[in-house]
């Protein structure tokens, strides 16, 4: 049980009482997964009892549940601060560290806990847990090669691989994707049946060869009377995938897209979805784009599903060659020198350019900090200037910043996604910093629509176009990730 901290200004009973009052009525918003207003009413719930570690311990998972992850391991810390004893405040903590990529910061709380209740069977089985994944990332780290000295697609032997007599799925044409290959990959795949390993790394290894050769930021040109879609994160929700097609039409010359970034991880249909996405971008390469987001990372797939997702449906040296080729996605695009698309937002100094962004070697990991970091990370807020991140990593920039950064670069306005929005988009900065985001109902809890954006060449006037959530075959998010952090979001 949390305990009061011993403040200097004592707390009245009345603001005491005041404080439960305004947590349990969080506590009701949150059980509705109306996480933001449940964080308003935490907040209140603080202003009232600032010593109440239950109140910042439930404000953390609120934020966790929103992936503001920087914001979640500050309240956690806090709560551990006023109550050392308080065990779910360790394991909020511990969720937030491993959302971050930082497991041996988890397994430190979790051992902790381990130690100050010894016969503590679920806290064994936590830290327990959080050790075998701690072990299982180093001897990853351990038995890999440098990229420079050994690339994993170059080690695959195609000609090895056998098509098999009762493989009744689609086949590519001499080695190459054609329009009958996506149509009938689309089809297999709201089937529920696996393309053929075969075919799948021959996808892999031709994507690779394209992406090598792109900038990390590509310019699409749009003529006047032509029609353009970006569309946000998907995260794995490929039949909310089709549904896009559906209502927008599937792409084409005629019908070009921009998928931004974020297409795996939660949801548990993630390989569906990239191997479409990768097969339209190999038939229509003018004409379909991809940028990576903060989900296209090892850190995350490690995490939230997909590399268990890869390795389940087919091998682990799979998983490791999409990490290959993430590491080529290219970070941003410009529509007609107008518009910038990245998947997260701008950065945290003044005056940068294009031909920076252009220039920027993307062949790894993201960095924690700079340009490629925030790029992927960061987020727009609707106060002036800048903050920390809310996520802990990247920065939060105000309008100012987004008029800054156009004005530099002589652009209209910025497109981006990362964030969930009730609407599917989200319109800030007085216009000119638009959110979108394509995964309705996210996760299958959030409720929200999700949307994308059409234009024309002309003006590049934003259309958007908001949908629900469609059904889906009986497989959960989070199928495949890490089973302790789902374990400790609860």
């Amino acid at each position: 049980m949390a305990k009061n901290e011993d403040i200097s200004n004592p707390v009245s009973q009345e603001d005491i009482e005041a404080a439960d009052k305004l947590k349990n009525e969080a506590n009701e918003y949150f059980k509705k997964q109306n996480y933001d207003s449940a964080i308003t009413l935490y907040t209140k719930a603080i202003s009232k009892n600032p010593g109440n570690a239950a109140c910042y311990a439930n404000r953390s998972i609120a934020n966790l549940r929103l992936e503001n992850f920087g914001y979640a391991l500050t309240d956690a810390s806090k709560a551990i601060e006023i109550d050392k004893s308080y065990t779910k405040a360790y394991y909020r903590r511990a969720a937030a560290y491993m959302s971050l990529g930082k497991y041996k910061l988890a397994l430190k709380d979790f051992e902790y806990v381990t130690k100050v209740r010894p016969n503590d069977q679920d806290a064994k089985m936590k830290f327990m847990a959080c050790d075998k994944i701690c072990k299982k990332v180093a001897f990853e780290k351990a038995i890999s090669v440098d990229k420079k000295e050994v690339n994993i697609a170059d080690t695959i032997n195609l000609d090895s691989m056998t098509i098999e007599d009762k493989y009744e799925g689609p086949s590519l044409e001499d080695g190459k994707v054609t329009l009958k290959f996506v149509e009938d990959l689309m089809k297999y795949y709201k089937e529920q049946k696996k393309l053929h390993k075969k075919y799948a790394y021959k996808i892999l290894i031709d994507i690779k060869a394209y992406l090598q050769k792109q900038p990390s930021l590509v310019d699409i040109k749009v003529q006047d009377d032509e029609k353009f879609t970006v569309c946000g994160d998907i995260h794995g929700q490929f039949y909310d995938l089709m549904n896009i097609f559906e209502l927008n039409g599937v792409p084409s010359e005629k019908n070009p897209y921009l998928f931004n970034g974020d297409f795996v991880d939660r949801g548990s249909f993630s390989v569906e979805c990239i191997f479409t996405l990768f097969s339209f971008k190999l038939l229509y390469p003018d004409h379909f784009y991809m940028s990576r987001g903060n989900h296209e990372t090892l850190d995350m797939n490690r995490v939230y599903g997909f590399r268990g997702e890869v390795s389940s449906k087919y091998t682990s040296q799979m998983a490791d060659l999409f990490t290959e080729v993430y590491n080529w996605l290219p970070l941003a695009h410009c529509i007609n020198n107008r518009v910038l698309v990245m998947h997260g937002g701008l950065f945290s100094k003044n005056d940068v350019t294009l031909d920076e962004i252009r220039e920027l070697d993307r062949n790894k990991q993201p960095p924690e900090q700079g340009l490629m970091c925030e790029l992927l990370w960061s987020d727009p807020q609707p106060s002036m200037g800048r903050a920390p991140s809310r996520r802990g990593v990247g920065c939060q920039f105000g309008p100012d910043v987004t008029e800054n950064f156009l004005k530099t670069n002589n652009l209209d306005y910025i497109i981006r996604s990362h964030e969930v929005k009730n609407d599917g988009y989200e319109v800030a900065h007085n216009g000119k910093c638009i959110t979108v985001f394509s995964a309705p109902n996210y996760c299958d809890t959030m409720g929200n629509l999700g949307a994308f954006i059409t234009m024309k060449g002309k003006d590049l006037k934003p259309n958007f176009t908001s949908y629900e959530a469609v059904p889906h075959p009986d497989v959960k998010p989070m199928a495949y990730a890490y089973s302790l952090l789902s374990m400790m979001c609860q």
